[in-house]
């Protein structure tokens, strides 16, 4: 192993690089300007995704950082306040984003595992009281990043929007990994549709796009989120080209995500056995999160992994995440388990 020459990036899902088959589809897309509503494939693709999820209409953004900020700028007004997990991406990883382009305030919920519960979000919703903010948004993510890609039950979402609806708020899903979801859950896309009032789904993680994040809802709230991709400076002329790659994969990258989890349920076996490796997260997607036995053992164990070209991200002092995905072989799960048992 040590003498291989490709690398094994296990870092993210977002390191894939587009197909051949996808290049050349990108390259045989018709174009206009998107910002004038003029580019056919970006108008395809706002289609195709609006129509999977049962919903009324999309907007193509760059990324989805940008696609779960204007959803919390078009649902809230500064100083509101919206309810998310303790470790959500849009309160961890999106350089503050909530307070400094909505202004308003997060009301973090104590998760498990990435995921709250309609009991915790209940105690979390403000009375009508000048103290306290007005309570306006609710943001779930699925599959959660930091919960190593946990997932929840259509249940458990239709029993957090009935709250949301009797409460009358906002109802948004950070879909970064919804298509892990979908297929692991083997859910029907189009109930995401009947339950949340804004989906942001991202092309460029398990299914391969290079670039690109789509935010759904009704017809008013895709306009509105027009102006503010306006004026977030996230308007694209022939952005085409990129709506294609999108396209593709919505087209054939979907089903192949189960590949993705069989492998990291194969990974995770060898981990197990392991006598460095205290813990692993539940594996219910892609992505292996587990704990080293000390900080030192874990910095030891990334080492040993990019000696033999593994590359991972270190999550915590003593945790390693591992994030499986189209350019990930099956060669290269059985070179990696190997790897895994030498240390």
């Amino acid at each position: 192993m040590s003498d291989i020459s490709k690398i094994i990036d296990l870092r993210s899902d977002t390191v894939t690089k587009p197909t051949p088959e996808m290049l050349q589809y990108m390259m045989q897309a018709q174009v206009g300007d998107d910002v004038y509503g003029e580019d056919p494939t970006v108008i395809q693709l706002q289609e195709l995704t609006a129509n999977y999820f049962g919903m009324e209409a999309g907007l193509f953004c760059p990324s989805g950082t940008m696609t779960n900020q204007i959803a919390i700028k078009v649902h809230t007004r500064p100083a509101d306040e919206l309810i998310c997990a303790d470790n959500a991406h849009i309160y961890k990883y999106e350089g503050g984003g909530i307070a400094s382009n909505a202004g308003v305030q997060a009301r973090t919920v104590a998760s498990d595992r990435g995921r709250i519960q309609a009991a915790q979000i209940e105690q979390c919703i403000n009375g009508d009281d000048p103290h306290f903010p007005v309570t306006r948004l609710v943001c779930l993510e699925n599959t959660s990043n930091r919960g190593g890609g946990s997932l929840y039950s259509m249940d458990e979402m239709k029993t957090i929007h009935q709250l949301c609806k009797s409460r009358n708020l906002f109802f948004h899903l950070d879909g970064a990994r919804i298509f892990n979801a979908i297929i692991a859950g083997n859910q029907n896309p189009k109930d995401y549709g009947n339950l949340f009032d804004s989906l942001s789904i991202c092309l460029s993680k398990g299914l391969g796009a290079p670039i690109g994040s789509v935010l759904l809802g009704n017809k008013n709230f895709i306009y509105q989120a027009k102006r503010v991709r306006k004026a977030f400076g996230g308007g694209m002329r022939q952005a085409g080209y990129l709506a294609a790659a999108g396209i593709y994969a919505m087209q054939n990258h979907i089903n192949r995500l189960a590949e993705d989890h069989q492998h990291a349920q194969t990974v995770a076996s060898a981990l197990t056995e392991n006598i460095h490796v205290t813990d692993i997260m539940p594996v219910e997607t892609n992505i292996i999160i587990f704990t080293c036995t000390n900080p030192q053992t874990t910095d030891k164990f990334l080492a040993h992994l990019l000696a033999h070209h593994i590359k991972a991200n270190k999550v915590s002092a003593d945790s390693i995440r591992f994030v499986f995905h189209l350019d990930i072989t099956p060669e290269m799960v059985t070179n990696l388990t190997h790897v895994i048992r030498q240390f």
